[in-house]
């Protein structure tokens, strides 16, 4: 008789290298288990890949038969019927009745980095349709989130007669229907969760409202407008609307805006959004975008953009028009045709990204101060609301993330303002989703208004509701939280020494990017290497360099390390072996290439047995 086949058990492997209890406090895992191992033999096998990149692609859960498709996507073979999206149909005809009718188009975006490239991306598109249409980023402190009904009058007073939202509006019920009130038509093209009521509009595209089948949920809002717009490209060739004179627009080249809202709003880097990704990076590297160029060099990006550089460098610059400038300017960078005044808006919004930093800072030390006594020295509770009069209503959003990093638990950071009300924001860890608990709040008048998603949240109360806010937020998320913080573990994608990181190294495990949100950058380890040198550099990072046995050297660098736990972990180590986790980037200077290691944890060996001498 013939046993059973029987699968492969799936066993927690053991700590990697050992480590249970690392300098941050997290047990270090391997990131495959035996399953995971040997799909990474058979990829490597099939495929003929090095071991370590088919460690990472087993890794992030690719199938044997999904290798080719993910090292390469293309948007092609990942875009959808548009019109699988609900209301699809509708807004397209809508959009391409304005422009064969010369309509005056009002387009209203969010003040981030999303709205904005979901704006110019739009506002590019109807341009090359013969319009010319209006363009409205609310001011973050006085009009708030979303569409209002002063602005919308403002818009309709100046002609416009169809209103089409992105990045907003699916909220928005007030000033949505004063639109309609006042003889405008609303499309509302947006992405984030939808409350238990919706808008009366002429279509509202969202593909997370409750009747959407899509599965495109996960999109950003630059990247739903983009399939709207392809959407409205065939409804309009349809209608004999393209001719020599007035060429089809190509769609595919502005995947620069698509990459950067997309990276910039945190969405996930998988499906269509890791093809609009990798092909918006390919289409930056040519340099050949007035905006996007005066940008990277502002930002001092002289080699190829990578996800990262779109993250933490140009989207923090649009970013900072909208929190403490003004927030048009995003926008304006991306429309503008000139390189003299590309470069002058590029310039103001570094400056003042600088000035937004300053800000931060200040009010980061604060609430920092605020979380560590309410902790208390038993480090106890399971979420942080810290909130002060004179913080900035734009950098709240930022101070908020440095906590829930620092402190590994949700955390809100609130501006009072002098008439007692508070503006602010929520960010959330893995497993904990805030935008529900925040919605929940609403409902129990604890907040005058809030919402968002899993992982951030903005929301407006009263001052003396704040301690309501704080202890409703503590019970609501204390179990959830607990869970997750449990699970304090880092994984490893494989363990390298110092000899084998080169660029061709750091290049085999780029082919597995674009990397960010739900494609984690790898993060390898090497085993034992000695710290040979550590010193502050920048505003509180650590430049590092280690050495291997064999006396091979890999330069690393610790962000925003000085005075928190590892940063005083590695001061402490200066010249022992270290167990050190990170993940690689090539610096580029002066125009050589050396790879450098992002330290994000380090742990000291065990040191075995003791000898019998």
């Amino acid at each position: 008789m013939t046993p059973p086949v029987t699968a492969i058990p799936v066993e927690l492997p053991p700590a990697f290298l050992g480590v249970a209890h690392s300098a941050t406090g997290k047990l270090w895992r391997d990131r495959l288990d035996t399953r995971g191992a040997a799909r990474a033999l058979a990829i490597s096998q099939r495929y003929q890949l090095p071991e370590m990149l088919a460690r990472v692609l087993a890794g992030r859960d690719v199938g044997i038969d999904e290798v080719e498709d993910f090292l390469d996507p293309t948007i092609r073979k990942l875009m959808p019927d548009p019109y699988t999206v609900t209301q699809m149909e509708t807004a397209a005809k809508r959009i391409a009745d304005a422009a064969t009718r010369n309509e005056k188009v009002a387009i209203f975006g969010d003040y981030d980095v999303d709205g904005a490239t979901s704006a110019a991306l739009l506002a590019w598109h109807l341009r090359h349709c013969g319009l010319d249409p209006l363009i409205h980023i609310p001011d973050r402190i006085f009009e708030g989130y979303g569409p209002n009904v002063e602005a919308v009058r403002g818009l309709a007073a100046k002609g416009a007669t169809l209103l089409v939202t992105v990045d907003c509006g699916t909220t928005s019920l007030e000033p949505l229907a004063e639109a309609r009130k006042l003889g405008m038509s609303v499309v509302v093209i947006d992405h984030h969760q939808t409350g238990d009521e919706l808008p009366e509009v002429d279509a509202l595209v969202n593909p997370n409202r409750a009747d959407d089948l899509s599965g495109l949920g996960y999109l950003a809002a630059v990247g739903l407008v983009l399939i709207t717009l392809v959407a409205v490209n065939r409804e309009l060739r349809a209608r004999g609307f393209w001719t020599s004179e007035r060429p089809e627009p190509d769609l595919l080249g502005m995947l620069h805006h698509v990459a950067l809202g997309t990276v910039a709003d945190v969405a996930p880097l998988t499906g269509l959004n890791r093809a609009f990704v990798a092909k918006g990076l390919i289409a930056m590297r040519r340099r050949d975008h007035v905006g996007h160029t005066a940008l990277m060099d502002v930002s001092r990006l002289n080699g190829p953009p990578e996800a990262w550089h779109l993250g933490f460098m140009l989207g923090p610059r649009i970013n900072a028009g909208g929190r403490i400038g003004r927030a048009d300017l995003g926008v304006r960078l991306l429309l503008e045709g000139d390189i003299s005044e590309a470069a002058r808006i590029a310039a103001e919004l570094d400056r003042l990204n600088g000035e937004r930093r300053l800000i931060e800072q200040a009010a980061e030390a604060q609430a920092e101060a605020e979380a560590l006594a309410s902790l208390g020295l038993e480090d106890k509770g399971a979420v942080i609301v810290t909130a002060a009069e004179g913080w900035h209503p734009g950098v709240v959003g930022l101070v908020a993330s440095r906590l829930k990093e620092k402190f590994s638990r949700p955390a809100f950071a609130i501006a009072l303002e002098p008439g007692g009300i508070g503006t602010g924001s929520g960010r959330s860890i893995s497993g904990v989703d805030i935008g529900k608990a925040v919605r929940q709040a609403v409902k129990e008048k604890l907040l005058m208004k809030g919402g968002g998603h899993a992982m951030a949240a903005g929301v407006t109360l009263r001052k003396e509701k704040l301690a309501e806010f704080r202890a409703f937020m503590e019970s609501a998320l204390a179990a959830d939280v607990a869970a997750s913080r449990h699970e304090n573990e880092l994984f490893i994608d494989g363990a390298v020494s110092a000899r084998g990181v080169t660029t061709e190294f750091a290049a085999t495990l780029n082919r597995a990017g674009p990397f960010g949100a739900a494609n984690p950058e790898p993060v390898i380890a090497l085993p034992a290497h000695q710290l040979v040198y550590a010193d502050e550099v920048g505003q509180a990072h650590l430049r590092l360099r280690f050495k291997s046995g064999d006396g091979a050297i890999v330069n690393g660098i610790a962000f925003r390390s000085i005075g928190q736990k590892l940063g005083n972990a590695l001061l402490q180590n200066r010249g022992q072996p270290l167990h050190v986790a990170g993940s690689l980037a090539v610096d580029r200077w002066q125009g050589s290439e050396r790879v450098q290691m992002r330290v994000v944890d380090i742990a000291v060996p065990d040191p075995g047995p003791a000898l019998i001498r």
